[in-house]
């Protein structure tokens, strides 16, 4: 019996797993497994964005104009595209407009994310404090204004701030704001990029207060009601409790709002009809208007490559943040 079990030990032995290659097949799994499982998105990502990428950044180093877009179509016509190297980028860093433009795009991105943020978070607090039917025809509304095609809400816009028969300009009037019949919201960049930030904020709202509103959820009511009876005030209670714990969710959505809003096109484009003036230009119609008003591809791709590099370098900035997080975590 004793050499039986003799016997069977180094059997057992052979097939127990080294104690030394658990913990190397553990880590493996770990740093490997997340790579494994965002794999197929990143592959249907690059099956869907490399070639237009690739292409973007080929046309950003070419003079590329109507004669080469003609020798596409036929070898015997117009002239092949020139390599001109970062020539395009030399003239939008020289560009006064570009630069001007830039700024604009800064700033009327800073605003919409701002406001935005701030409307947002503050009617997620309400949903958490309205009866639940309220909160779900609340709910409903957001959604249906979240859902209505962008064009769709642009004409009903368009109509209300219209200079002739718009119901903005009549209800500032009957409330005595001003006399506004027949004002033009336009003349002025500064109110027209007013309307098209209240328009741009009003489309995002829905999104942010719905996505708050599920983290405010998540936060513990212990931590809640212990702040309340140390005697925080609501502010106190929202800064030093729940601001923390959200912490995480702001910093997605912030960067989510940077980059819609950086490359708005379609609301300011729509508002003016299609032909918006060089005063309404921003980085997305900028490279718009060159590219297919003047046929200056070339010069427009390098506006486009340079409005990607800075959205990367938010991209960036906010993965890090969520790097930093998760390790303190």
């Amino acid at each position: 019996m004793a050499a039986a079990g003799t016997q069977a030990l180094p059997s057992t032995s052979r097939r127990r797993p080294s104690p030394r290659r658990r913990p190397l097949r553990t880590r493996l799994g770990r740093r490997g497994g997340p790579y494994l499982l965002i794999l197929p998105s990143l592959l249907a990502i690059a099956a869907v964005l490399a070639y237009p990428v690739y292409e973007l950044f080929k046309l950003s180093f070419q003079k590329f104009g109507l004669a080469q877009i003609i020798h596409e179509s036929n070898d015997k016509l117009g002239k092949p595209a020139p390599w001109v190297g970062l020539a395009n980028f030399r003239e939008a860093f020289k560009d006064p407009q570009f630069w001007a433009t830039l700024q604009r795009t800064v700033i009327f991105t800073a605003v919409n994310v701002g406001a935005t943020l701030v409307l947002g978070t503050a009617i997620a607090v309400l949903m958490g404090r309205l009866a639940k039917p309220i909160r779900l025809a609340l709910t409903a509304v957001l959604i249906f204004a979240w859902a209505m095609p962008q064009l769709v809400s642009l004409t009903i816009w368009n109509w209300m701030f219209d200079q002739e028969f718009g119901v903005v300009n009549y209800i500032l009037t009957k409330l005595h704001f001003g006399h506004f019949l027949h004002h033009n919201w336009y003349t002025s960049p500064w109110q027209g990029f007013m309307v098209a930030t209240f328009i741009v904020v009003w489309g995002a709202i829905p999104f942010i207060a719905i996505t708050m509103h599920a983290a405010l959820t998540q936060v513990p009511e212990e931590l809640l009601e212990a702040a309340r009876v140390d005697g925080a005030s609501p502010l106190q209670v929202f800064r030093r409790v729940m601001l923390p714990i959200l912490r995480p969710i702001l910093i997605i959505l912030t960067s989510l709002s940077v980059i819609w809003d950086f490359q708005v096109f379609t609301q300011v484009f729509v508002l003016r009809d299609n032909r918006p003036e060089p005063w309404y230009y921003l980085m997305s119609i900028f490279s718009f208007q060159q590219s297919f008003k003047v046929h200056d591809f070339g010069y427009g791709s390098a506006l486009s490559v340079v409005t990607l590099l800075i959205l990367l370098i938010v991209s960036v900035s906010y993965i890090r943040q969520m790097i930093k997080i998760g390790e303190a975590q």
